[in-house]
Order: C-alpha cells, then sequence, then structure tokens
C-alpha cells in the first residue's frame, strides 16, 4: 500500500497581524490588520483600506483562525457584507497592543499632555510658567492616569482644573482685539470690567474704537457672543500670554555670578518662602520639644540640611529627596543650607535657566 504525502490546501499565513476586536451584543469579533496601520487609518493619514486589512474576512477569533458565523454578523450589525463591518470594526474597535508599544504610546501622550498644560499656565506666586519637568511631577503628584482613548486637549484641561485645587497654578489669559461702534464703547468697557479683563491699550479714534485686553480662556464663548450682538469685530491675538519679563534675555545676563536662594526670586515670593519657612521651623520646634520629652536622644539629625527627624522611615526617605540632593550640592559649593520649601523654590529657578539655555539667541 502506497502512501501518499496530503499537503493543506488553501492555508493563509497570517504574520505580523495586528487584531482590532470589537464586542458587540455579548459576541467577539476581530479582523487582521497590518500593524503601525491601524492608527494611520484613525488619524486620516491611510486612506487605502488593502493597505490596513490583511483580509476583507471577520473572525471571531483570529489567533485560532476561527470564522464569525453569517448569523452572528446579521444579529449584530444587521448585514453580512464583510467589508462594511471591517470598517465599522476597524473605528470602533479596540486595538490589541504589546505591553511595551502600549507603555510608549501612554508615555509619548503623558508628555503631550503635560507640553499642553505647560503652555496654558502659570504660577500665580512667581507670575511665570512652569517648566515641563514640573508640570510632570505635579501631574504624578496628584496621581493622574492617562486615558489613551480620550483627546490630550480635553485631559490638558481637566489636568489644569485638578491641579489649581493643590497648588498655585492659574490658566494663562488670552490676548484680544475688540472692536465695536462708538455708542457701544462704554458698554464694552463696563463688560470687561465686570470680566475682570486687563485692559493693554485703548483706540478711541473714528467711528469704530477698539481695546487690547487679557481675558481669562473660559469666557471667550461669552466675549465672542457679546461682540457678535454688537456686531463688532473680535480677534485672538494671543492663545496664550505670559510675563513679559520671561522674554527677556538680559534678566538673566548675571544668573551666574548671583548666588542661589529665595534673593533672586520676586519680593512676593520671597516673603511666601520666608513665611513657610518660618512656619516649617516652628512645627520643627513644637515636634522637638515633644520628642525630647518622650524620649531624648531617639531622633535622627540630618547635618547636611541641619533637620531632625523623629522616624526612622522619614530620616532614610529624606537621603532620597530633592531637598537632601540639593543641599549635598550646595554643601560641595560650600554655600548655607536651604529649607525645605527654599529648596524648592531654587529647584524652580534652576529649571527656569535650564530651559533657557535650550533656546539660542
Amino acid at each position: 500500500m502506497s502512501r501518499t504525502l496530503v499537503q493543506p490546501v488553501g492555508q493563509k499565513r497570517l504574520t505580523n497581524v495586528a487584531v482590532v476586536r470589537l464586542k458587540k451584543h455579548g459576541t467577539r469579533f476581530e479582523i487582521a490588520c497590518y500593524k503601525n496601520k491601524v492608527l494611520s487609518w484613525r488619524s486620516g493619514v491611510e486612506k487605502d483600506l488593502d493597505e490596513v486589512l490583511q483580509s476583507h474576512t471577520v473572525y471571531s477569533n483570529v489567533s485560532k483562525g476561527i470564522l464569525s458565523k453569517s448569523k452572528e454578523l446579521l444579529q449584530a450589525f444587521g448585514t453580512d457584507d464583510q467589508t462594511q463591518i471591517c470598517l465599522e470594526i476597524l473605528d470602533k474597535g479596540e486595538l490589541q497592543v504589546a505591553g511595551k508599544e502600549r507603555e510608549s504610546q501612554l508615555s509619548n501622550q503623558f508628555r503631550d499632555i503635560a507640553t499642553i498644560v505647560m503652555q496654558k499656565t502659570f504660577n500665580t506666586e512667581t507670575q511665570r510658567p512652569y517648566t515641563i519637568g514640573m508640570i510632570e511631577r505635579l501631574m504624578r503628584d496628584i496621581h493622574f492616569a492617562v486615558d489613551p482613548h480620550s483627546n490630550s486637549k480635553k485631559q490638558a484641561l481637566e489636568v489644569i482644573h485638578e491641579l489649581q485645587k493643590h497648588f498655585p497654578i492659574k490658566r494663562s489669559p488670552m490676548r484680544l482685539r475688540i472692536g465695536v461702534l462708538e455708542k457701544d464703547f462704554a458698554s464694552l468697557l463696563e463688560k470687561l470690567n465686570v470680566w475682570n479683563a486687563s485692559i493693554t491699550s485703548k483706540d478711541e479714534s473714528g467711528s469704530h474704537p477698539s481695546v487690547i485686553c487679557e481675558v481669562d480662556p473660559g469666557l471667550y464663548r461669552d466675549c465672542s457672543e457679546f461682540v457678535s450682538s454688537l456686531q463688532g469685530r473680535f480677534e485672538v491675538l494671543a492663545y496664550s500670554v505670559h510675563v513679559e519679563e520671561d522674554t527677556h534675555v538680559d534678566h538673566y545676563d548675571d544668573y551666574d555670578d548671583a548666588p542661589s536662594g529665595p534673593s533672586r526670586l520676586p519680593k512676593e515670593s520671597a516673603d511666601s518662602v520666608s513665611q513657610l519657612s518660618e512656619n516649617l521651623q516652628k512645627q520643627t520646634t513644637i515636634s522637638g520639644g515633644n520628642g525630647n520629652a518622650k524620649a531624648e536622644g531617639k531622633q535622627n539629625k540630618c547635618s547636611t540640611c541641619n533637620a531632625s527627624f523623629g522616624d526612622a522611615n522619614g530620616f532614610r526617605d529624606h537621603f532620597k529627596s530633592d531637598w537632601h540632593k540639593h543641599n549635598v550640592k550646595r554643601k560641595t559649593r560650600q554655600l548655607p543650607p536651604l529649607t525645605e520649601e527654599e529648596c524648592m523654590a531654587d529647584i524652580e529657578v534652576e529649571d527656569l535657566k535650564s530651559d533657557l539655555k535650550d533656546y539660542s539667541f
């Protein structure tokens, strides 16, 4: 009896597959796509469907090669047209990606959100914008988690709203040029006063006087509707306005020769830092007195930062903090130690200085 070699006929090998999955009416449907093409299709870069789909076939399990039944397709989608169903799954389905790829996407989106927040906000104490590194640290402090299915700009606005509850941060105002008829100019100024808008300049010459002002971005829609009701002109000059001193490099020419510390900060910031340091010293004195009353000699003291810690875990964590590391650097330069609040202010100034070095003038 002769043996014949039976070879499979009609097998299709699916390699380099990205699976897009959609669950509808309790049934799972999957399609096989090429990697790195699904996102291009959804962003509108790729127009050819054949460059995205490996086959115009709907599966219930791509890895096992199980096809979906026509009865399930009719029940879920109302049609058995495979191409039309593939388009719906491609637009609404969830892309299955590897762990490292997903982590990379979330990291990039986290950076994009932090960049948008940096561009739209400023520090209310120093009147200067935050650096990208400081924004990322603040986002981690509030335990912000990126939603991959939501828009980065929408999430950035939510982050700003959440950061305002815990930190001195505020949205940068918009700069607008508004022109109205001469009879409506008084009502316009009254409305701007109600909105607490900052008027930069006025031009009352001619029959169409105009004003350049800075308004909170949350009032953009109301301002636009009000100007439209007066049949005036409305122009956006800048979406985000920061302090003009930040654009001048002359202010930082002698920065390297100047001593670090709160003396280089604005007066309001220095006053707030000194007040916080006094409160911190009072708390340290009170806690030190209680500790000596209970058990004298059990406190752990850091000679570099000139601070005491009654808890051993807090003492160990202190050596990993930015406060201790910054004071170690100051000690090597034979500079006196800073308190924790003064240290944070000093780090902020150094971040601003490092950002300026990224620009060439």
